[in-house]
C-alpha cells in the first residue's frame, strides 16, 4: 500500500518552499516598485505574489498538518510518485504569479497569461529548464513583463537545476534514508548503485557547488556590463541550463564578448557532471579530468564548433537582434555559442540558426538529442547514454560475424552489465518514439484547432516535441531562435507540457503514473 501521508506531507512542504522563493521575487518587486525607477506593471506582479505566497502558505501548512504520520516509510514506489507530483503540482503553484498578475494588471485581451494554460507551460518551461516562452511581440513580450515577473521566470529554472527533489533531500532530515532512493530517481542519468553511500551529504556539497557558481557568474556578467538585475536573471538560467533571458533578442542582446564568453563558460559547465565537481572537491582533480564521458562531451563541442564555423565563415550571420555580420571572428564566436547552447540544451541565442545551412542545423539537431552529462543540470539523452549505445552497436555487429567472441563492453574502466545495456538502448529508443508521437499529436492538434494564422508544418512540429521532450526551448522553424511558442492551441501547450516533465524526469517517473499496477502495488 503506498504511503499517500508521507508523499502528501512532503508536498506540503513543496509548497512552502516554493512559496517562499516566491516571496524572495516579491521582495525584489517591492523594491522595484518603491524606487523611482520602477516597472508601470510593478505594483501588480507585488499584489500577484503576495496573493500567491499566502495561498501556497496556508494550503502547505494545512497539507503538512493533516496528512501526519508516524509512518515515514519511503519506498521506491513513493520516491516515483513525490517526484512526478512535486514537479507536476509545483508548475501550477508557481504559475500562479503569472495567472494573478494578468488578473490584476492593465494589459491586453490577447495576453498568453489571462489564460492557464500558457501560464502553467511557462511556469513547467521554468522548472523544467527547457526554456520555451510563451510571450511573443509586443506588447505581450518578454521585455513588457515588470521585472519581479522575471526574476520569477529565471528563478524557477534555478530551482529546477538540480532538482527541487534534489534540494529537499539536502535540507530535509524526514526522508531519512529513503533520502538515497528519491535522489536516485530524480537525479538524471544512468548511475551506479553505492557510488553515493551517504547522500544528504552528496546533496549538500552540490548545491554548495551550485551556489558557488552561482555567485561567481553573477558577479561576472555585472564586471562585464550587465546590470546587477539582468546578471542574476541570467545566471539563474545559466546554471539551470534553462534560457529564460530578460530580453526579447535573448543573449544576442548583449554585444560585448565578455559576457558572451562568460556565459559560454557557465553553460559548458553546468552541462558537466556534477559528480566531477565533488570528485574535485574530494582531491580527485585528475581522476575528473580523465572521465571518459567528460571527454565526449569536449569533442562533441569541439567538433560541432570547427565544422559550423567552416560553414559560416564565408556567409552573413543574422543575429538575434537584427544585425548581420560576417567573417571567420563572428562565424567562430556565434558557432561555439550556439553549439554550447544547443548541446547543454540551455536555449540561449545570439544568432537567428534557423537561416544558417543544412549542415550547422543538421548538426544543431543532432545535439537537441545529444544533451549534456548524465548528472549535469542539462537534458536530452545524456552523452554517456549515446557512447554506450555506440558500445553496443559494435559489439552486436562483431557478435554477427564473430558468434564465438564474448566481449565486454566497457565505458572506460566501468564494465556496463547486460541490464544497463539494455536499460539504456530501450531508453534512446523510448525518446525517438516520443518524439515521434509528440510531433504527431502537435501537428493533428494544430490541423484542427490551431490558429488560423500561422499555419503548422511538419518542421516546425517534430522540432517543437523535440525541443520540450529534450529541455532545449528553441527549435526550428517557427519555433526557431527568435520564435516563441504563444501561437499554439492550448491543447498543443498541454502536450508540451507533459513532454517536458517527461524529458525532465527521464520518461519514467511520469510513465509509471499509467501503469495499473503502479497503484495496486504489484
Amino acid at each position: 500500500m503506498l504511503n499517500y501521508r508521507f508523499v502528501l506531507r512532503q508536498l506540503g512542504l513543496l509548497m512552502i518552499g516554493l512559496s517562499m522563493a516566491i516571496l524572495f521575487a516579491a521582495i525584489w518587486s517591492a523594491i522595484e516598485y518603491f524606487s523611482d525607477q520602477h516597472h508601470a506593471q510593478e505594483g501588480s506582479a507585488l499584489v500577484a505574489m503576495l496573493i500567491t505566497v499566502g495561498i501556497g502558505l496556508v494550503i502547505g501548512f494545512a497539507v503538512y498538518w493533516f496528512s501526519r504520520s508516524d509512518d515515514d516509510f519511503l519506498g521506491r514506489r513513493e520516491a516515483l510518485l513525490l517526484v512526478a507530483l512535486s514537479w507536476l503540482w509545483g508548475a501550477a503553484v508557481a504559475a500562479l504569479p503569472f495567472w494573478l498578475w494578468a488578473m490584476f494588471a492593465t494589459i491586453t485581451p490577447d495576453h498568453p497569461f489571462h489564460s492557464w494554460i500558457p501560464c502553467y507551460f511557462e511556469s513547467m518551461s521554468g522548472l523544467t529548464t527547457t526554456g520555451a516562452t510563451v510571450l511573443n511581440t509586443a506588447p505581450n513580450d518578454i521585455e513588457s513583463l515588470p521585472h519581479g515577473l522575471l526574476l520569477w521566470r529565471s528563478l524557477t529554472h534555478w530551482l529546477g537545476g538540480l532538482g527541487i527533489v534534489v534540494l529537499f533531500v539536502a535540507v530535509l532530515p524526514t526522508l531519512g534514508v529513503g533520502a538515497k532512493k528519491l535522489f536516485q530517481v530524480e537525479a538524471t542519468g544512468p548511475t551506479q548503485s553505492g557510488v553515493r553511500p551517504r547522500i544528504k551529504e552528496t546533496a549538500r556539497v552540490l548545491w554548495l557547488i551550485y551556489l558557488g557558481m552561482t555567485v561567481l557568474e553573477i558577479v561576472l556578467l555585472r564586471i562585464f556590463g550587465m546590470t546587477w538585475f539582468d546578471s542574476v536573471c541570467h545566471t539563474f538560467a545559466t546554471l539551470a541550463t534553462g534560457g529564460f533571458s530578460t530580453q526579447n533578442a535573448s543573449a544576442g542582446a548583449y554585444h560585448g564578448f565578455g559576457i558572451n564568453l562568460v556565459l559560454i563558460m557557465f553553460m559548458f559547465f553546468a552541462g558537466v557532471n556534477f559528480g566531477l565537481y565533488y570528485k574535485m572537491f574530494r582531491g580527485h582533480v585528475r581522476q575528473a579530468l580523465a572521465d571518459t564521458e567528460f571527454r565526449m562531451y569536449v569533442g562533441f563541442i569541439v567538433f560541432s564548433s570547427v565544422i559550423i564555423t567552416i560553414f559560416l565563415a564565408n556567409s552573413s550571420i543574422e543575429t538575434s537582434d537584427g544585425r548581420t555580420l560576417t567573417g571567420v571572428a563572428a562565424a567562430l564566436h556565434h558557432s561555439v555559442f550556439q553549439v554550447v547552447s544547443i548541446q547543454t540544451t540551455t536555449g540561449y541565442a545570439t544568432a537567428d540558426f534557423d537561416k544558417w545551412h543544412f549542415v550547422p542545423k543538421t548538426i544543431l539537431l543532432a545535439l537537441m538529442f545529444i544533451g549534456g552529462s548524465a548528472g549535469s543540470t542539462g537534458g536530452g539523452i545524456k552523452v554517456i547514454r549515446i557512447l554506450i549505445t555506440f558500445k553496443v552497436m559494435i559489439a552486436e555487429i562483431e557478435r554477427i560475424f564473430r558468434p564465438n567472441v564474448v566481449r565486454t563492453v566497457k565505458v572506460g574502466r566501468m564494465t556496463i552489465d547486460p541490464e544497463l545495456r539494455l536499460a539504456t538502448v530501450v531508453y534512446v529508443f523510448g525518446i525517438f518514439v516520443l518524439c515521434a508521437i509528440g510531433a504527431f499529436l502537435i501537428y493533428t492538434i494544430e490541423s484542427f484547432y490551431g490558429s488560423t494564422d500561422i499555419s503548422i508544418d511538419f518542421t516546425t512540429a517534430s522540432t517543437a516535441s523535440i525541443a520540450t521532450l529534450n529541455n532545449i526551448g528553441p527549435g526550428l522553424a517557427k519555433v526557431g531562435a527568435i520564435q516563441n511558442y504563444g501561437w499554439f492551441s492550448h491543447p498543443s501547450m498541454a502536450v508540451m507540457c507533459v513532454l517536458m516533465a517527461l524529458g525532465r524526469l527521464e520518461v519514467y517517473a511520469i510513465m509509471v503514473l499509467f501503469v495499473p499496477r503502479f497503484w495496486r502495488g504489484e
